[in-house]
């Protein structure tokens, strides 16, 4: 393991607390499953299941204790880094509804945003950076990131408005907008890998990674597309996610931790997760409104502009200049963004297209080793 990033701005603190969620349960019928062994065997994938079977399940249990948890780990491995200025000067943020002055994590930062990054392996070995897609983090990437450790120098990010990087109000500092993200990548590229790399990215932020290497080629080695939306079946979000952009209801469902992760970390794909792995993605939202109305603001932003950015990824994938080695890696389970017409667009480019017949839209939450040795092997 190398030096780790270098800690940048104010440390943030990690609030602990007790909270009890409801528990819920629906009954569920299975015409046909059989197990899928994981690595460790802790885990199962549900194969053939019902439509349903990953539409509205929601977890159980998920009391959080005063001990240490696994977001108190994650948190530990990873360092805080200055990128992207605060364009604009609007004072303290407000609660859109009350005009209440907003808690400090709806705040911008002074200056510059504060991203929150994990890595794993030599910072003298090939970067490559792993983005994760709408919503995640960089958790998602855990299972990733020790496979390429040995090789590769790893380094995982949450964007800003998830995880533990900056979620500040809409409007005070940072709108969401596609384009604010393409150009926010471009400052936490600088930052944190100012020399060549390679970039991994999944799902809805693929458009704004394409946009990003478009106009730094020079600087990639290799990009690997994980289910990127690229069809015109895929211009529109899938349910789950579009309910948080609808008006006054998705301020309110962007506030349930229960629907603005569990239900649509688990309908995008036949798998379970263990209640310790959700909880890590729920308590952004349990710790104050923030992730909410953040998740709020992007999935505007997406259902606004997100045709255009496909429509312009399609364009840069097919142009003349396009130079740079593209994998495309599809989770075959995916039940957000359908395989039909991903084979003909980048089959007829000329791509790499490798399957991953027991994953989902998440894929690196799925099949995270799985994922790992893939990437290896591509980079090789």
């Amino acid at each position: 393991m190398g030096p780790q990033l270098a800690a940048v701005g104010p440390a943030i603190t990690v609030p602990r607390f007790r909270t009890t969620l409801p528990c819920r349960t629906r009954p569920r019928r299975l015409t046909s499953w059989r197990r899928a062994a994981l690595p460790k065997d802790e885990d199962y994938y549900l194969i053939d299941a019902e439509e349903s079977i990953g539409d509205g399940f929601s977890f159980s249990g998920g009391k959080y204790g005063d001990g240490p948890s696994k977001s108190d780990e994650w948190f530990a491995q990873g360092k805080m880094v200055n990128a992207y200025p605060v364009y604009g000067d609007k004072g303290k943020a407000k609660d859109p509804f009350f005009g209440l002055t907003m808690g400090s994590g709806s705040q911008s930062s002074d200056d510059v945003f504060r991203w929150f990054c994990v890595e794993a392996g030599s910072s003298s070995n090939p970067k490559v950076l792993l983005i994760h897609g709408l919503p995640s983090q960089a958790y998602s990437y855990r299972n990733v990131m020790p496979v390429l450790s040995n090789k590769y120098h790893a380094i995982a990010f949450d964007w800003l408005g998830f995880g533990f990087s900056d979620k500040p109000q809409p409007k005070y500092g940072f709108d969401y907008t596609l384009d604010e993200y393409a150009s926010s990548l471009e400052s936490l590229v600088n930052a944190v890998a100012p020399d060549k790399l390679s970039i991994v990215v999944q799902g809805y932020f693929a458009p704004v990674a394409v946009k990003y290497a478009s106009e730094h080629q020079d600087k990639l080695n290799h990009l690997i597309l994980v289910n990127p939306p690229i069809t015109d079946k895929h211009v529109n979000l899938p349910s789950t996610l579009a309910s948080f952009s609808n008006f006054l209801l998705g301020e309110i469902f962007s506030q349930d931790p229960l629907r603005a992760s569990d239900k649509v970390l688990t309908s995008c794909g036949p798998y379970m997760m263990k209640e310790e792995d959700a909880m890590v993605y729920r308590r952004p939202y349990l710790v104050s409104g923030s992730s909410g109305f953040a998740l709020n603001a992007i999935s505007k932003a997406m259902k606004k502009d997100l045709k255009a950015y496909i429509e312009s990824m399609r364009s840069i994938l097919r142009s003349n200049s396009w130079k740079t080695k593209i994998t495309v890696c599809w989770g075959m389970r995916d039940r957000w963004l359908s395989y039909d017409g991903v084979e003909d667009f980048f089959g007829g480019l000329n791509q790499k297209i490798v399957e991953l017949p027991m994953a989902g839209h998440h894929v690196q939450e799925d099949r995270g080793e799985e994922l790992g040795n893939m990437i290896k092997s591509i980079l090789r």
